[in-house]
C-alpha cells in the first residue's frame, strides 16, 4: 500500500485508535466522517449494506476482508442512495470483475461524500467492539502539520508509531466523546420519504416466482426507511402496495382503504427517535380499531417489529454490538426450525415487557444471545420479525413470511 496515500485515524469515544487510509482523495483539515461504529458479518452485498436507510447515523466495518472485488450495479440498490456516513475496509479493490458491473464502489460513495476507508485493522476493530460494545467515534486524517512530513514508513502509520499521532488521537477521542448518541437523534425522518409513493410493478426478480395472492389486495406500507426488496417482494405475490410516510395518521392509512398494513424497517432507536412517536401512536390506534375490530392483517419487520413492541406496551434496550450479517440463525419457537437470517439491528424489544394482556407472544429468537427475534397474537392476524425476510442482501429462506401475510389477506377475505 502507497505510503503517500491521504492518511486516517479512527478514534474510538473509549480511547482506542485505529490506523488506515482513504480510498480516493483525502479531506484534510475536516472530520471524514463521525457516527456509531458498527460492524457486519455478510460475505457480499456491500452495496445493499450501503443502500439500506437503517444504516443512518453509523460507520460501518465489514468484515469480510476484500470489498469492491465484483463492483456495483444500480439494480441491486436498496435505496435511492447510500446512506451509511463511511465505510471501512481491510482490502479495496481496485478493478472489480463482474458483467454486471456498471461502476465502483468508491466512486458511487464519494458522489454522496462517504468515504470509503481501507488498511484498517478490521479483525481487531471487530473483536474490539464485541468486546466493548458499539462505540461513537470519528474518522478523519491528522493534521496536516502535526506529524513528520518526511515520514512515509507504511508499517509504522499502520501500527501507530509515527511521532506526533498519540495527540492528534486525543484531538479525535474527544471529538467522538461529543457526537450525538443514536438515541437522541431523528433518523427516521431522515430517510423516510416526505411523499406518498404508488408502485404497481417490479423491476427486479432474479429468484424463483412466488406465490400470488387470489386478488390483487391493497396493502399500506408505512416507510420508515424501508429497503426496496420489501415492497418488491409484495409486488410480486400480486399484491398492490401503497408506501406512507412514518408519520401518516391512523386517518391517512383508512382513507387508502387498505387490506392489510406492513410496518418497515428503518435506522436508530424507536424508542429515542422523536420522529417515531407519532408512529407509534398510529400503530397502537391500528391495534385497536381496525385490526381488532375488523381483523386487518398487519406485519412489521425490523424497526416495525420495534415500533410495535413499544406500541403494545413494552420497551426496547440497546444490543451490546447490535447483530448485523447475513447469518444470523434464528429459532421458530412454534415449529422448532431454525433460519438463517439477515439482519440490521442494534436495539431488541425486551421479553419481558410484553403486557400479557396483550394477547401478543415471544415466536422467534436468536440463537446467538437469545434476544426476541419476533411476535406474534395468539388471535388476531398479526406478527413481527425482527430480521428481514427480504433479505437483500442474505439468505432468501424467510420470503415465506410475505406468503404467510398473503394468507392472512385470502383468510380475511374468505370471512
Amino acid at each position: 500500500m502507497s505510503s503517500n496515500r491521504q492518511k486516517l485515524i479512527l478514534a474510538l469515544e473509549d480511547g482506542r485508535p485505529f490506523f488506515g487510509y482513504a480510498v480516493g482523495p483525502g479531506n484534510a483539515g475536516r472530520p471524514a466522517a463521525e457516527g456509531e461504529l458498527v460492524f457486519c458479518t455478510a460475505m457480499t452485498g456491500y452495496q445493499e449494506v450501503c443502500s439500506d436507510p437503517s444504516y443512518r447515523g453509523q460507520i460501518v466495518v465489514l468484515t469480510y476482508p476484500l470489498i469492491d472485488n465484483y463492483g456495483i450495479n444500480a439494480a441491486d440498490l436498496e435505496s435511492t442512495r447510500p446512506w451509511l456516513e463511511a465505510l471501512i475496509v481491510r482490502d479495496y479493490c481496485r478493478q472489480p470483475r463482474n458483467w454486471r458491473a456498471n461502476g465502483q464502489l468508491a466512486t458511487w460513495l464519494a458522489d454522496y461524500g462517504i468515504p470509503v476507508c481501507e488498511g484498517f485493522d478490521t479483525r481487531a476493530l471487530t473483536r474490539h467492539l464485541r468486546t466493548f460494545g458499539a462505540k461513537r467515534a470519528v474518522i478523519a486524517p491528522p493534521r496536516a502539520d502535526a506529524l513528520p512530513a518526511e515520514n512515509d514508513d507504511a508499517g509504522a502509520w499502520l501500527h501507530g508509531r509515527v511521532p506526533g499521532t498519540d495527540a492528534e488521537v486525543a484531538r479525535l477521542v474527544e471529538q467522538a466523546k461529543r457526537v450525538i448518541p443514536l438515541e437522541e437523534q431523528a433518523l427516521v425522518a431522515e430517510v423516510s420519504k416526505p411523499e406518498y409513493e404508488r408502485l404497481d410493478a417490479s423491476v427486479w426478480a432474479p429468484f424463483a416466482e412466488p406465490r400470488h395472492a387470489a386478488k390483487p389486495y391493497r396493502v399500506v406500507l408505512i416507510d420508515c426507511g424501508v429497503k426496496h426488496n420489501i415492497p418488491r417482494s409484495l409486488i410480486r405475490r400480486g399484491l398492490e402496495t401503497i408506501i406512507v410516510p412514518y408519520d401518516a395518521t391512523l386517518e391517512d392509512i383508512e382513507a387508502l382503504r387498505p387490506d392489510g398494513v406492513v410496518l418497515g424497517n428503518g435506522p436508530g432507536d424507536p424508542g429515542g427517535d422523536p420522529s417515531l412517536r407519532s408512529t407509534i401512536e398510529t400503530v397502537r390506534r391500528l391495534i385497536e380499531g381496525p385490526v381488532k375490530q375488523r381483523g386487518l392483517p398487519l406485519t412489521a419487520v425490523c424497526l416495525g417489529h420495534q415500533v410495535l413492541g413499544l406500541a403494545i406496551g413494552g420497551r426496547t434496550s440497546r444490543l451490546k454490538f447490535g447483530h448485523r450479517g447475513a447469518n444470523h440463525p434464528v429459532k421458530d419457537l412454534r415449529s422448532g426450525r431454525v433460519y438463517i437470517t439477515s439482519q440490521n439491528h442494534g436495539f431488541q424489544v425486551d421479553a419481558d415487557s410484553i403486557p400479557p394482556q396483550s394477547g401478543f407472544v415471544v415466536s422467534h429468537v436468536s440463537l446467538n444471545d437469545g434476544s426476541v427475534e419476533g411476535l406474534t397474537h395468539r388471535e388476531l392476524p398479526v406478527f413481527t420479525v425482527q430480521y428481514h425476510p427480504e433479505a437483500s442482501p442474505g439468505p432468501q429462506d424467510n420470503q415465506y413470511l410475505f406468503d404467510r401475510f398473503v394468507d392472512c389477506l385470502e383468510e380475511r377475505n374468505r370471512g
